[in-house]
């Protein structure tokens, strides 16, 4: 056995699938600003756009719209966040023929307006504090309207939950206040205390469609579960589960807003976004008061 051809050999995958995924994710990273349809690639590859459009999909993992939708929202994040540029002059910048346009791409992938993600909680003051709770530390924060954030922390990884929660709302202002966050930790951990007389404040940040999704997970019973497709269902969607599997792993008040309440399709327990654990406590936890 020849060892020394066999080092030297080249180790690219054979046929032209490899050359073609290589050449269509070239061109439409430095073509993005001319939106490239599928018609567009094939022509230039010659190849026609329904081989073209398996190919990348089995290879890449998604389709090339969907590589490019990606492409030109990162550079519109880039623009809206670094860079600070208006709404129309993003849209033109990345190849959309307007604001219109920019907004469909960040409702289909961020669930929210890039009004509404620019934002990013700027004009918000949010009070936090760590507390002792069923689930390990509990990381409650509140703005002067009520409670807008509730996260789980194993000891010594509070600042990472921080951070987790922070970078959603960058633009906030922070204020470390235990005093002022530990009234709405007794209220959440004492199930005697979950009564109408008795009204949690809260605040939701986040989209119109978030908001509808969180707002659908309130509904949920304790002691009961429903799927991502049911609650699509119930906001006149049914095909939006995907999205609303990402609005609900983007919930800011875990536990209050029972997003371990919703389960995959299969009605298994999926993801949770402070651990598996934690959700399946929950989950017993709340059986035993159902």
């Amino acid at each position: 056995m020849n060892i020394t051809a066999t080092l030297n050999a080249d180790i690219t995958p054979a046929g032209s699938d490899y050359e073609t995924v290589r050449r269509v994710i070239e061109m439409i990273t430095e073509d993005y600003r001319d939106q490239p349809s599928l018609d567009d690639l094939a022509a230039r590859l010659r190849q026609p756009p329904t081989q073209l459009q398996k190919t990348f999909t089995r290879w890449a993992g998604l389709s090339p719209k969907a590589f490019l939708q990606a492409i030109t929202l990162d550079h519109a994040k880039r623009l809206l966040r670094h860079e600070d540029m208006p709404l129309l002059e993003t849209s033109f910048e990345i190849g959309l023929s307007g604001p219109g346009r920019l907004h469909d791409l960040f409702v289909t992938h961020e669930a929210m307006s890039p009004g509404e993600w620019k934002a990013r909680g700027a004009g918000l003051t949010i009070r936090y504090g760590f507390h002792v709770s069923p689930f390990g530390q509990a990381l409650v924060m509140a703005t002067d309207r009520g409670l807008a954030g509730l996260a789980f922390a194993d000891d010594g990884d509070e600042q990472a939950c921080l951070d987790d929660m922070t970078c959603r709302w960058p633009n906030a202002t922070y204020v470390r206040d235990d005093e002022a966050t530990a009234p709405y930790a007794a209220r959440i951990f004492d199930p005697e205390r979950w009564h109408p007389e008795e009204p949690l404040r809260i605040v939701l940040i986040g989209s119109d469609f978030q908001i509808r999704v969180w707002e659908a997970l309130l509904r949920i019973p304790l002691g009961q579960a429903v799927t991502y497709s049911d609650i699509a269902g119930q906001l006149g969607q049914p095909t939006a589960s995907r999205a609303v599997g990402a609005a609900v792993g983007r919930n800011p008040i875990s536990f209050v807003v029972p997003c371990h309440r919703a389960l995959g399709k299969s009605g298994a327990l999926t993801g949770y976004h402070w651990g598996l654990t934690r959700k399946r406590a929950m989950l017993g936890w709340e059986a035993g008061k159902a």
